[in-house]
């Protein structure tokens, strides 16, 4: 009796797992887990390279409470552009100006108008033992009146007493336009000429300042403000350079249209993820970081 009634247990728990393998509605493939999985969708960004740490500050955030996912590649705005010409694979341009979304709308090569996201502020940073030497001059003990009038790094630039002065290249970051216009203002572009070393975009312009290549450098001010900074130890000094110095640094962004963008597996997640830019959260990640912003 007891091997009969064993053996029906076995049959009846065989015939519990044959049906639900057979029965779609319970099998693995459409497991709650596996719909959630087959609804994300991945959607690969391109993004100007002084923008890079608050980026991954807003995805991180952003995936936190979504399951889409981004895939963000970073570099300078003038490169991302001449990639877009040339077929490459993003659905969102987030630049470090206004002037290569508005080039890619014209073209026809956007779904939207360029949008501003953000609005840079520049910085003069240094990192330099010898900098802080002179704008601390008073605690040692050979001084002179010249010497003591030195406040931060602007007066270092100012006075000349630097070897190498770090800029992004002007012909293809944003950062650097606006850098050189410091220098016009300030009427120190012929003075310090022979002096400057150009970054491909502003994120090489801040490795020249950190690894002591230059002294001074003209960085984004994203690149040095507290706990935010991209240097291994906090920044030393810097000096935030007045917005009367330069035109305003508009950072625009589109939605591309390319192969990638049409794509219905990345619509969804390029929409939401310019649904959460525009939130309060993001918003008050942005200006942590030292950017301003309007409302998208």
């Amino acid at each position: 009796m007891f091997f009969v009634r064993s053996k029906t247990l076995r049959i009846l728990g065989l015939l519990a797992m044959i049906s639900v393998f057979s029965n779609p509605s319970i099998s693995a493939e459409n497991s709650p887990s596996s719909q959630a999985s087959q609804l994300a969708q991945t959607v690969h960004i391109a993004v100007a390279s002084n923008f890079t740490h608050t980026m991954k500050h807003l995805i991180d955030e952003f995936e936190q409470q979504s399951l889409h996912r981004i895939k963000a590649s970073y570099g300078s705005s003038g490169k991302i552009y001449a990639q877009i010409q040339h077929g490459a694979p993003f659905v969102l341009f987030f630049s470090a100006d206004q002037s290569k979304p508005l080039a890619l709308y014209e073209q026809g090569l956007t779904q939207t108008k360029p949008f501003t996201y953000a609005l840079g502020s520049l910085a003069l940073w240094s990192n330099s033992k010898q900098v802080l030497q002179l704008l601390n001059i008073k605690t040692l003990k050979n001084t002179t009146p010249e010497n003591k009038a030195l406040k931060n790094e602007k007066d270092v630039l100012t006075s000349g007493q630097f070897n190498k002065l770090a800029l992004a290249n002007p012909k293809l970051a944003p950062y650097g336009t606006a850098a050189m216009e410091v220098l016009e203002k300030l009427n120190l572009k012929a003075a310090t000429q022979s002096k400057w070393v150009m970054g491909e975009n502003i994120a090489q312009t801040y490795q020249f300042v950190s690894t002591g290549n230059a002294e001074l450098g003209f960085v984004a001010l994203s690149q040095v403000i507290g706990k935010h900074s991209s240097a291994l130890k906090p920044p030393l000094s810097y000096w935030p350079v007045p917005e009367k110095l330069h035109q305003p640094i508009r950072q625009d962004a589109v939605y591309l249209t390319t192969p990638a963008s049409q794509q219905q597996n990345s619509h969804q997640a390029a929409t939401e993820f310019l649904k959460f830019m525009n939130t309060k959260k993001a918003q008050t990640i942005i200006q942590s970081y030292g950017y301003r912003t309007e409302k998208l």
